[in-house]
């Protein structure tokens, strides 16, 4: 049975105080749930109800299990629909980001994106385009957030987030930069080559003129109608296809 406490932290952990407090973080839902048991992170605990324990399937035993009542699962749920699987996970050790990791490859940065839904889009895009590392600025939504990592459906388990002062990260990368601006050339002119940081601007108000300052390349998406502007997941998904696209026709020759 759920106890009072067990429900005050993980309920807790829908904010960033708590989290960085206790060191944890929520994972919700059975797909996700059964990918970060299956990863790096190390998880310690699952609340599940009887449907749900049998589709996460196998569990390590390292990791407790505790079968809970449909009703208790209520209780801890975040979503309007809970799929009756929740875990708790240790956030991850914030080692330094090493500069050698993003070399002979492209990495997205992103300036002060704010919505978890785009974070969580932006995440599970960049794995399925094979970006292992994104760089976020300190005002970035944090990436742990359970919106966050619920868009991700469990491909934050396998991507790597750093949090840095962009200004200062720019200063020591001398990776070639490509930002994402309305005023820039056609994606589909421009050559990405084998490396680089494709910088991808805030919801409201773009890349920051400080980080402007830092780009080497504007780069645009043509605008054939008349909408005002994409949304920022959208247009790293768009970013991330073409950057594939000539990666492979490099290797096809």
């Amino acid at each position: 049975m759920l106890s009072k406490a067990q429900i005050s932290l993980i309920t807790s952990l829908q904010h960033k105080k708590f989290r960085s407090q206790h060191q944890l973080f929520v994972v919700e839902g059975i797909k996700s749930v059964k990918e970060f048991i299956n990863s790096s992170y190390k998880t310690q605990k699952i609340w599940a109800t009887a449907d749900a324990v049998a589709k996460v399937g196998k569990i390590p035993q390292n990791i407790k299990l505790e079968e809970v009542t449909v009703q208790e699962f209520g209780k801890i749920s975040s979503l309007k629909n809970p799929q009756g699987a929740l875990a708790l996970v240790e956030l991850p050790k914030s080692d330094d980001l090493n500069l050698a990791d993003l070399q002979n490859t492209h990495s997205l940065v992103l300036d002060d994106v704010q919505d978890p839904g785009n974070l969580g889009t932006i995440i599970r895009t960049a794995e399925w385009f094979g970006m292992e590392n994104i760089i976020c600025s300190i005002g970035t939504v944090d990436a742990y957030n359970p919106k966050v990592v619920q868009a991700t459906m469990g491909s934050l388990s396998r991507i790597k987030i750093h949090y840095v002062d962009l200004l200062q990260f720019f200063n020591q990368c001398d990776l070639p930069s490509f930002g994402a601006l309305l005023d820039g050339d056609s994606i589909y002119e421009t050559d990405f080559a084998d490396a680089g940081l494709i910088i991808m601007g805030n919801e409201g108000n773009g890349i920051s003129e400080e980080i402007i300052s830092k780009i080497q390349k504007r780069v645009t998406i043509p605008r054939i109608g008349h909408a005002e502007s994409l949304n920022v997941a959208v247009a790293t998904t768009i970013f991330c296809s073409e950057i594939c696209r000539q990666k492979l026709t490099r290797e096809n020759g």
